[in-house]
């Protein structure tokens, strides 16, 4: 069929707000080391058009909101001027405890500061 799979879109939404994350504050793989997870609480998409196995993604990212304990991104997925998928996830930071916990001021801060209600860039 050479048709991507829907679900697979979810693992593009990951990988595009590791990148970000990585790009914007630090590595993830940091904040796993200590002891901070962005557990997904929502994720919704809205396909527009497929994508073949073959096809180059673009994934744009943008950091919508950040509270206390939570945060959401939207995504953009385009084969280049095809808009495939637009997406939203919401995340609670939790602890290795698997517990919810407050977002710690030196990760809030910054990421407050890149969090806006646009379009991804």
């Amino acid at each position: 069929m050479g048709i991507v799979h829907h679900a697979n879109f979810i693992r593009y939404l990951e990988q595009g707000r590791i990148s970000f994350i990585a790009e914007h504050h630090r590595p993830y793989s940091e904040l796993i080391e200590a002891g901070f997870h962005f557990a997904v609480t929502h994720v919704s998409c809205q396909y527009q058009k497929s994508a073949r196995f073959d096809d180059w993604i673009d994934i744009r990212v943008a950091l919508r909101w950040v509270r206390g304990a939570s945060l959401s991104f939207l995504y953009e997925l385009r084969r280049e001027d095809d808009l495939l998928v637009t997406a939203i996830t919401e995340h609670a930071l939790i602890g290795d405890n698997g517990r919810v916990r407050r977002i710690p001021q030196d990760l809030l801060a910054p990421l407050q500061k890149i969090a806006c209600e646009e379009k991804p860039a």
